[in-house]
């Protein structure tokens, strides 16, 4: 999911509002056109993401400000890799760096998480997938950042697909009525949530081509690969971590949704610094 210009436009005009106000006070004690050169640098190892917000920043500041950049989405850094070069007017480039940086080290510490789930899973043949457990305003850029990572993107949000829980059952009825009502709904991928192998029968009796398996321990999962045999998609929730996350994907789920990709991330260290 990449966000779209006029999203990513909206969240920087958004960020600056909020920084700037009625002015930077601090950059008004350096000279007016006085010309600056910067440069971006990351201080660990991680994966950049972020870089069209950090552009849009500028452009809306000042469009003068050249930015030439040495990396792109989703690669590797190295500590003390230089990121951007800049050159502009230094009042732009002084009032714009905090936003700019706060773009790209939230969105490449959400790429980076993401690339570490995927490598302690790999070859196993799971996938790695986000929730809709975002920062509010930046779900779109968080599940850009995802895949930067590396990993997969879940529904975006409650519009486009369909994911059938513990209170959606109760309300129709049973497993089977709250799939037939969600059939009803054209076009739309369905999921639903079991807590139990009892309910996993129950799914796949009433033809569910992908369920979630909330909570499972690690036995009950391979249970329910077993019960499975192949005929829906499963996917396991709830509880994972960086510790867990390959015992899980060990056990034959298809997918593994994680929450930590985008509430519990770790900005990036990243600097600019003034030649």
């Amino acid at each position: 999911m990449i966000p779209s210009q006029e999203d990513i436009r909206a969240q920087v005009m958004q960020a600056l509002r909020e920084d700037i106000g009625s002015g930077d006070l601090t950059a008004a004690l350096v000279p007016a056109d006085k010309p600056a050169k910067a440069s971006m640098v990351a201080r660990e190892a991680a994966v950049l993401c972020g870089i069209a917000w950090a552009d849009e920043v500028f452009h809306q500041l000042d469009p003068g400000v050249r930015l030439q950049w040495q990396v792109a989405d989703g690669d590797q850094l190295a500590p003390g890799q230089v990121l951007c070069d800049l050159e502009g007017d230094a009042r732009s480039l002084l009032t714009g760096e905090r936003t700019a940086l706060n773009f790209l080290q939230t969105l490449s510490g959400t790429a980076t998480r993401a690339a570490r789930y995927v490598e302690a899973i790999e070859g196993t043949g799971a996938r790695i997938l986000d929730t809709r457990k975002t920062i509010p305003g930046l779900r779109l850029a968080q599940k850009y950042a995802v895949t930067c990572g590396g990993a997969s993107n879940h529904r975006i949000g409650l519009f486009d697909a369909i994911l059938i829980k513990e209170n959606h059952i109760a309300a129709a009825g049973s497993i089977q009525g709250a799939l037939q009502a969600a059939r009803s709904i054209a076009g739309v991928e369905i999921e639903i949530e079991v807590e139990s192998l009892e309910q996993l029968s129950q799914a796949l009796q009433a033809g569910a081509a992908r369920v979630l398996l909330d909570n499972f321990s690690l036995d009950r999962l391979e249970a329910a690969v077993r019960l499975n045999a192949g005929r829906a998609r499963l996917e396991a929730s709830g509880g994972v971590n960086l510790d867990s996350v390959r015992k899980i994907a060990e056990t034959g789920v298809d997918d593994i949704s994680v929450g930590d990709l985008t509430k519990d991330l770790q900005a990036v260290d990243l600097s600019m610094r003034f030649a």
